[in-house]
C-alpha cells in the first residue's frame, strides 16, 4: 500500500496519508482542518546513495562498496 503526501489548500497542512488502492481518486480529508480541498504533492525520500557508500568504507580509495562484499565492481555499484 502506497504512503502519498498532501497538502491541504484552506490550510497549508502538508500530511501523509496511506492508500489501499492506486485506483482510487477520492483525496482524503485534511487531518488539520477537515477541509477536503487537498492535493496530492510531490514527495522527495532519500535512499542510502554513493554518499553514504563513501562515508561507510573509511578511506575512500577503497573500489569496494562493502554492500555485497564481492569482488570490486561486481555489484556495480
Amino acid at each position: 500500500m502506497p504512503v502519498y503526501e498532501y497538502t491541504c489548500e484552506k490550510c497549508n497542512n502538508r500530511f501523509d496519508e496511506l492508500v489501499r488502492s492506486m485506483a482510487t481518486e477520492a483525496k482524503p480529508a485534511c487531518p488539520a482542518c477537515g477541509s477536503p480541498k487537498t492535493n496530492k504533492v510531490l514527495s522527495v525520500f532519500a535512499v542510502g546513495g554513493e554518499g553514504a557508500a563513501k562515508s561507510s568504507s573509511g578511506g575512500g580509495d577503497d573500489p569496494m562498496c562493502g554492500r555485497c562484499g564481492g569482488a570490486p565492481g561486481s555489484c556495480q555499484m
